[in-house]
């Protein structure tokens, strides 16, 4: 069998696909090791147009029970590769071969993480990895944001104008941002920087309450937000060839199409929304890819 799609993540961008490869009657599967990405781990989605509040767990349950009610394959497995084939392409998995068309590659990215004592433990109950999706919950209290990039400095901009205090803690002498986030930071009354500082455990009993630095000096926090940066899942990029930017983010156009023909991708790992990552333009990525592809099926 050739399916004439098969989508490749189970996050917003493959999820919304599989939702208009389905209106669009195209013959498709969507392949995914989890479902939900990164939705998962939000304490609470405030964001989301139509539901003033709902936790990630809970809203991601929602796109599963739409893309369910499709009755179209959902296959949960590792996409180890993608061969190119005289027909189009073929996905490997551990332990099954399967046959498309086109492809829509959806893979997201992974976060970077400290790897300290602490911030697993506190994950939604203190640490994010999205201050413009949790950083409402800490409204007139103390946060700290790690990292010395645009998403740090632009993470914290974003939370002086929600909390008491931020701390902004990075290991580097100086920012690594643009001039102008930068500027933003050092122009902010309520944002305190504290350069040449390394994180050594985040602590608390049922929530985050404190940081302790590698000096074993502490530091009273309600809230640490992780902005480190995150890492395209180019695994597969890399043994197609496809042309990516200087950070491994997949180039695309405006159309969603990759540097090879009959191959598309949607959400966090395109260059199209590495900037703003975000649920709701992954899922238009997503929709805008698989019309795309149906234009060029019916072409």
């Amino acid at each position: 069998m050739i399916y004439e799609v098969i989508i490749i993540g189970g996050g917003p961008a493959g999820l919304s696909a599989a939702v208009y490869a389905a209106r669009y009657k195209i013959n498709f599967a969507i392949v995914a090791p989890m479902w939900g990405g990164f939705v998962n781990e939000a304490h609470s989605v405030e964001n989301w147009l139509g539901d003033k509040s709902i936790s990630g767990q809970d809203l991601v349950n929602r796109f599963l029970d739409h893309v369910k009610s499709l009755k179209s394959p959902m296959i949960t497995a590792n996409v180890q590769a993608i061969e190119k084939t005289k027909s189009g392409f073929e996905i490997i998995t551990h332990d099954n071969r399967y046959k498309a068309k086109k492809v829509i590659l959806a893979l997201g990215t992974e976060r970077n993480k400290l790897g300290i004592n602490g911030e697993e433990e506190f994950l939604g109950k203190g640490v994010s990895y999205c201050a413009t999706c949790d950083g409402f919950f800490f409204r007139d209290k103390t946060v700290a944001v790690v990292g010395s990039g645009d998403a740090a400095c632009t993470g914290a901009t974003f939370l002086s104008d929600v909390a008491k205090k931020v701390y902004l803690i990075y290991r580097s002498p100086s920012l690594k941002a643009e001039p102008i986030w930068i500027d933003k930071v050092n122009t902010t009354d309520n944002i305190e920087c504290l350069p040449d500082t390394r994180l050594k455990e985040i602590a608390g009993k049922d929530k985050v309450e404190k940081i302790v630095f590698e000096d074993n000096t502490e530091l009273a926090v309600d809230g640490v937000f992780i902005e480190v940066g995150s890492t395209p899942t180019n695994f597969i990029t890399q043994r197609l060839g496809l042309e990516v930017d200087n950070k491994g983010y997949i180039a695309v156009d405006s159309d969603q199409k990759t540097s090879i023909e009959g191959i598309y991708a949607a959400g966090d790992i395109t260059t199209n929304s590495s900037k703003f990552k975000q649920i709701i333009v992954a899922a238009s990525e997503g929709a805008v890819a698989v019309y795309n592809a149906y234009i060029d099926l019916k072409k």
